[in-house]
């Protein structure tokens, strides 16, 4: 989903830390950071002390959509702390950098996938949005970039963190693979990839070598013989090897599709047995999925504020709701809140090993802890829909016209199966 984005607001008195010599403090009553914090070098620290109170004439956002929230008015992109325990997920040397861009095409925008054997990220272009160069006649891109040419770019970049340009690598793929949207594993060496659809063309679960000729086999496209919407997003729930994806009528909604035939809904896919069910309902339109690193919690979030062509309402959910999963029938049950999002809508939702939560939104990547509590952002200015963890202390970050990767100190969680 795309959002315009504008010049974030400023707040005048805004207490600030930069770059000091000793390690991280806190103060004991509060846990907020104090003046001699060590931070890296493009970590901006924002007290939530700081905007609690704007006054009578503050300067209070009207739009959720347009306005982003970089009170300090940094350049992007950088590190936006909110809490001391953002400096855990980052480490003293964490970076952030653009490694590969094309402002005219929409390339990378969701289903990223981490492939450890050649160390390339897959991910798929904006299927009908803005700059995607698909619609109702065209298929969107699906394409990969390798992370050993983005180290050896980054090695021999001309400073710190200045952007490179690696070269990104379109895979042919056969007429099944139509508008692929979301994306995990490997799963038993494929990627999993959940497709749109495009006018009579069915939505699917499809299983794809990464490896030439990319041969591909369908695992799903349709629900007792209904189709689906547009499925969205997919994760296999840890401990198993049951999918778990969502579908919505985002594709109807980018004129992409007929129109919508069922609910938004979260479904589970046996790949053995090919039963497939509900097993959450009530959204109003369902996106991004993911697990705890025990598979008892799932999280999706409710994306309603992106209304397509209807336009955004920000009046609409911007949520992220957790879960727990049954034990014996794996339904979603004890729906609540886990978060709100300030900017955009929460799309793609990741984990990494500590089971905090990280979702693309309006103005980057944010991140949550397990209690909900927002932690920081990876400020990019600009909206993120997906992201995925390249193994350990290596984030990869779609950003539609651009892809963003940083190097911190957080661990993944495991997506693949076996």
């Amino acid at each position: 989903m795309i959002f315009a984005s504008c010049a974030g607001i400023v707040l005048i008195g805004l207490a600030t830390w930069t770059h000091g010599a000793t390690s991280p403090q806190t103060t004991p009553q509060t846990g907020a950071l104090d003046a001699t914090t060590s931070l890296p070098p493009q970590a901006v620290v924002v007290d939530p002390r700081s905007f609690a109170v704007l006054g009578i004439d503050g300067p209070f956002r009207e739009s959720s959509i347009t306005q982003l929230f970089n009170p300090t008015n940094t350049t992007p992109p950088f590190f936006q702390v909110f809490h001391p325990d953002f400096l855990k997920i980052l480490g003293p040397t964490g970076t952030i950098r653009a490694v590969a861009a094309n402002p005219t095409f929409a390339f990378a925008h969701e289903a990223p996938i981490w492939v450890p054997q050649t160390d390339e990220v897959f991910f798929a272009s904006n299927d009908g949005g803005a700059l995607g160069m698909s619609d109702i006649d065209h298929n969107n891109q699906v394409s990969k970039i390798s992370l050993k040419e983005v180290a050896a770019a980054i090695k021999t970049a001309s400073r710190g963190t200045a952007p490179v340009n690696v070269s990104v690598t379109k895979l042919d793929l056969p007429e099944a693979i139509q508008m692929t949207n979301g994306g995990t594993g490997p799963y038993f060496g494929n990627l999993l990839l959940v497709n749109s659809g495009r006018g009579q063309l069915p939505p699917s679960v499809a299983l794809v070598n990464p490896n030439p000729p990319h041969n591909t086999t369908v695992l799903l496209d349709n629900f007792f013989g209904r189709q689906f919407n547009s499925l969205n997003d997919i994760k296999i729930r840890p401990g198993t090897n049951r999918l778990f994806f969502t579908d919505v009528p985002y594709a109807h909604l980018a004129s992409i599709s007929m129109g919508a035939t069922l609910n938004a809904m979260v479904y589970r896919l046996d790949p053995n047995t090919k039963v497939v069910r509900v097993v959450a309902d009530g959204f109003d339109r369902c996106n991004g999925i993911a697990f705890s690193s025990d598979g008892k919690t799932a999280f999706v979030s409710d994306t309603g504020a992106n209304g397509g062509f209807l336009g955004n309402n920000q009046t609409e959910p911007a949520t992220i709701y957790a879960f727990d999963v049954d034990p014996k029938t794996e339904a979603f049950t004890n729906r609540r809140v886990f978060a709100y999002v300030d900017t955009g809508i929460a799309d793609g939702l990741q984990l990494d090993a500590n089971d905090n939560l990280y979702a693309g939104c309006g103005d980057g990547v944010q991140v949550w802890n397990p209690e909900g509590i927002l932690l920081g952002k990876f400020f990019l200015g600009t909206t993120s829909a997906n992201l995925v963890f390249a193994g350990n202390k290596r984030l990869v970050i779609m950003a539609e016209t651009a892809i963003y990767f940083a190097e911190i100190a957080a661990k993944a969680n495991k997506l693949s199966f076996p």
